[in-house]
């Protein structure tokens, strides 16, 4: 937490040096002393320090971010290789398919003939 520190006792010297009563100079000190404790409070509230982030909390979601999405990329990396294996084994299972028809209609043909 930040203190400012405020020394009223000089505050008031220096207005009584300056011609103001002690009672004046007391009073202008204490007004004083709350406008500064109330412009403090408004910046806390305002500012609101414990919600501000610093470099060592950025840093960590970064490094979090890109731990996200290395383990994304190797993911979608292992999917794609997935993929890939079952549309090679579609592809060979109608190349067979394929190879088995026209085997038997050859052989049909021959038959007939």
């Amino acid at each position: 937490m930040i203190a400012i520190t405020f020394d009223t006792h000089e505050f008031v010297k220096r207005l009584r040096d300056s011609g103001f009563s002690e009672s004046q100079a007391e009073v202008i000190t204490d007004l004083q002393r709350q406008a500064s404790a109330a412009a403090v409070e408004q910046a806390r509230q305002d500012f609101r320090p414990e919600e501000l982030a610093t470099r060592k909390d950025l840093d960590s979601r970064i490094k979090e971010t890109e731990l996200k999405i290395e383990l994304v990329r190797s993911e979608l990396k292992r999917d794609i290789a997935e993929t890939k294996a079952d549309l090679i084994r579609w592809v060979v299972g109608v190349g067979i398919l394929q190879i088995t028809i026209i085997a038997a209609l050859l052989l049909r043909l021959a038959d007939r003939l």
